[in-house]
């Protein structure tokens, strides 16, 4: 029911909420739990946690698919990205993700270094047919971001316009934002505005040309809110709408905080 691709972009809308700035120097954990559906059907839940410690960084992350999704084929995840802080920036050095669909299993490890990647293990490595297949350039990894932290913004910086190039351990893409204003949102633990941005996909390399999905998620657009805890001096996300040919899907914060 969640094909990778979904997945992918539904990941870079699950960043834990609340994160500390580069200016706490003290330890800091926030944790927050976020509910996926496809339309009112619930399919998946996920939580997500941050930890901030001087100049370094790290967050984990679990999903897991329910309801009806089960029925179908049981997915989960676990993700975790590791990182410095440089100035404004959180800076990747390393993330995994160890992907479950039924019985297979495939984990993906990427190491950075000043945000360019510089090795990517597959395992099992995919199989692929070099026909349809779009490969990943030396230039796709270049300034480059992870799907976890990628999608946290500084206080003071700009969410949206902006254009947000993300590498997963398989796939390159662009997120593409542009404001949509702003609007009212609540969740146990945190009640305030958020920042809306529509997001255009653009994929770059990494896939398989003329995968139905892919062109469907490319020619719709989506919509991201972005919100700021008190205490936090970031913003990251607290919704997000995919549109999927079934429907849409919907990832939504539901609990923020420790």
């Amino acid at each position: 029911m969640l094909s990778r691709t979904y997945f992918a972009v539904a990941l870079s809308s699950l960043v834990s909420f609340g994160a500390a700035t580069p200016s706490m120097a003290a330890e800091t954990r926030q944790v927050s739990q976020y509910s996926i559906t496809l339309g009112i059907l619930p399919i998946a839940t996920a939580s997500f946690s941050s930890e901030f410690d001087g100049g370094q960084y790290k967050i984990n992350g679990t999903f897991k698919s329910s309801g009806i999704a089960d029925i179908i084929s049981k997915v989960s995840a676990e993700t975790s990205v590791t990182g410095r802080i440089d100035g404004q920036k959180l800076q990747a050095d390393r993330y995994n993700l160890v992907y479950n669909v039924g019985k297979r299993k495939r984990v993906y490890d990427i190491f950075y270094s000043n945000g360019n990647v510089t090795e990517t293990k597959i395992t099992p490595p995919p199989r692929r047919n070099r026909e349809n297949w779009v490969p990943v350039t030396d230039k796709d990894l270049r300034a480059v971001l992870d799907p976890l932290s990628g999608l946290i913004f500084p206080a003071d910086a700009k969410i949206c316009p902006n254009r947000l190039p993300i590498y997963d351990g398989e796939s390159r893409m662009d997120l593409v934002l542009s404001p949509m204003g702003t609007k009212p949102f609540a969740a146990e633990g945190f009640k305030g505005e958020a920042i809306v941005c529509s997001i255009r996909y653009t994929p770059k390399s990494g896939f398989r040309r003329g995968r139905t999905d892919i062109e469907y998620l490319r020619k719709t657009p989506m919509e991201i809110w972005f919100a700021k805890a008190d205490g936090a001096n970031v913003y990251a996300p607290v919704y997000a709408r995919i549109p999927t040919r079934m429907g849409p899907l919907y990832v939504t914060a539901v609990k923020i905080g420790d």
